[in-house]
């Protein structure tokens, strides 16, 4: 862990970036998987599964026996803690889903929009070692909201062949329509070529590591639609004295502990809870079974001191974090200031596990710095704007000349003659009638 006392300006670029990666042979690797599943559909998935799972798949698609089955095995407790979450994640996105727009932009002229779903999406959702059935519930739910005809979840198998209770129960709560056991790059490959079992999706959603990352933004650079650029997790937490020592420590280790390469950052006025926020950090460290992960995450950890707000928030802005978590006296005030965040925790008692989970809102979000112009997942992302216009006769009797005029202007013939036919048309029926009432 660093710390840094009103670092310059000039500085704030390098204490932005990211761990970075060395890709460049991932890509080809991965590239290779997304080549022999285009080529051998299921036959190659099913290689894959014995290759990095160590299972041999039989049926890729999990039948409604076994997704039923998994509500009877698991603790009540926790099927009523996803009972609550898909509730909460269900009230705040059917909030999100957009009106449609109607306008007349001049007599004669309307103008509207509709938000259609997208009618085929594919959620991919890691399993193995850390199932993360919560992201069934924060992709499947909008989904569904958004009137999504079909819902496709890739996720890879256990040990026993079998994908997780807890997966299928969401799947279950969330409406999923299709269930596969397919996990990594190849997943990926699978919804966006299609093979005889998985559909080819319209578009791709959900994290994972760094082999699904490659392989989602291999699958966009050939044309298939994806979620958001996505890369390791991150959080910056802006903190004072009033915030307990632990608080801010379990705050930073909860996002350490999701890979070596996250990066958590914490950003304060008062340097004199640098200290107790260290010994906390290694007082928690000890209690936590992913230890090894967070000292490794830990690396990239920089604590940063400013002597005000107002510089504190131009750095925030500045680096954009994926989770930020305002926990000052003064947070209400500091949120006005927020530009660049994927998602925001106010106050002493609003931790970010609460958004992974619960609370309602989605956490799938951006990071890397893209929050300066991405969103996060929201019920709008499973949509797609479409526009529509009609216009009257009348209204292309005001409208047309203008749209002549500017077309002949770009030199753009036949764009003048589409709208010139027309009113021709119109002058000589208006003619025609004109000379019926005379005689």
């Amino acid at each position: 862990m660093q710390t840094f006392i009103n670092p310059p300006v000039t500085e704030w670029e390098q204490l932005c970036r990211r761990p970075q990666l060395d890709h460049s042979k991932l890509e080809k690797e991965v590239r290779s998987i997304m080549d022999e599943v285009r080529a051998g559909g299921d036959k190659s998935l099913r290689k894959f599964s014995k290759k990095f799972d160590g299972v041999d798949i039989e049926n890729l698609k999990a039948d409604e026996a076994e997704i039923k089955g998994a509500e009877s095995v698991l603790d009540d407790r926790l099927k009523d803690a996803i009972k609550l979450a898909a509730q909460n994640i269900e009230k705040f996105h059917k909030a999100q889903k957009p009106a449609e727009v109607r306008v007349t932009t001049m007599p004669g002229v309307e103008c509207s929009m509709k938000y259609l779903p997208i009618e085929r999406v594919g959620l991919y959702i890691p399993g193995g070692t850390a199932p993360l059935f919560s992201t069934v519930l924060m992709l499947g739910i909008p989904a569904r909201i958004a009137g999504c005809k079909d819902i496709i979840l890739c996720t890879p198998p256990g040990k026993n062949g079998k994908i997780h209770p807890a997966i299928l129960y969401a799947a279950s709560i969330a409406s999923v329509t299709s269930v596969f056991r397919t996990g990594g790059a190849q997943a990926i490959a699978a919804m966006a070529m299609g093979t005889e079992s998985i559909p080819r999706v319209d578009k791709i959603f959900g994290p994972g590591n760094q082999w699904v990352t490659m392989a989602k933004q291999l699958a966009a650079s050939e044309g298939m639609a994806i979620d958001l650029p996505a890369g390791p997790s991150e959080v910056a937490v802006i903190a004072d004295s009033s915030v307990p020592p632990a608080f801010i420590a379990a705050d930073l280790l909860s996002q350490a502990e999701h890979g070596e390469d996250s990066q958590v950052m914490l950003v304060t006025t008062d340097r004199n809870i640098i200290e107790p926020v260290m010994v906390e950090i290694e007082r928690l460290l000890n209690r936590l079974p992913r230890k090894e992960i967070s000292v490794k995450a830990l690396e990239h950890c920089r604590m940063i001191v400013f002597d005000s707000y107002d510089v504190v928030m131009d750095f925030i802005n500045e680096y954009a974090p994926e989770h930020l978590i305002i926990a000052s006296k003064n947070y209400k005030h500091l949120s006005e200031k927020v530009i660049n965040a994927g998602s925001v925790f106010l106050g002493n008692y609003t931790p970010e596990s609460a958004g992974d989970y619960a609370s309602g809102t989605n956490h799938t979000l951006p990071t890397n710095g893209f929050a300066r112009a991405w969103s996060g997942v929201g019920t709008g992302a499973f949509m797609k704007r479409t526009s529509f216009q009609e216009i009257t006769a009348e209204g292309l009797q005001k409208l047309g000349p203008v749209v002549e005029f500017m077309a002949q202007a770009e030199e753009l013939e036949a764009h003048r003659q589409a709208v010139k036919v027309r009113l021709d048309y119109i002058i000589s029926k208006t003619n025609a009638t004109w000379d019926q009432s005379i005689h």
